[in-house]
């Protein structure tokens, strides 16, 4: 009789858990029980390149975060006679850098009120 046990393993991707279905017995492992390796993606090295920029200049930072919008500015209501007739939603999640630029505002902003000491309201808006 063999016996099945469930594995959980989590993949490099942050969140992401897959129930596997093991067989504890001394057969060699199928490919649907082998470990499950994520394929890197060909986009893997840009976003480490956005992940590693390191903001040492205030008029870099404040050049970030003036041009990285704090909200997707894509997202829209049309309106026809004051009815709102259709509404496009946002569309920043379907970009692949999406993360990694929000990050690097993020750092931006953080380098102008920690080491700068700025205000910096304006850019929040």
């Amino acid at each position: 009789m063999i016996k099945e046990s469930y594995m959980v393993k989590l993949l490099s991707s942050p969140g992401i858990i897959v129930k596997v279905k093991e067989k504890s017995s001394k057969a060699p492992p199928t490919t649907m029980t082998q470990g499950i390796q994520p394929k890197p993606s060909f986009l893997q090295p840009i976003r480490q390149w956005f992940d590693n920029i390191e903001i040492k200049n205030a008029s870099v930072a404040r050049f970030i975060a003036k041009t990285i919008p704090a909200q997707c500015p894509f997202e829209r209501d049309i309106a026809l006679l004051g009815r709102r007739i259709a509404h496009i939603p946002p569309l920043c999640k379907l970009n692949p850098f999406y993360d990694q630029l929000v990050g690097l505002r993020f750092r931006a902003l953080c380098y102008l009120a920690d080491c700068c000491g700025e205000d910096i309201q304006a850019y929040c808006s």
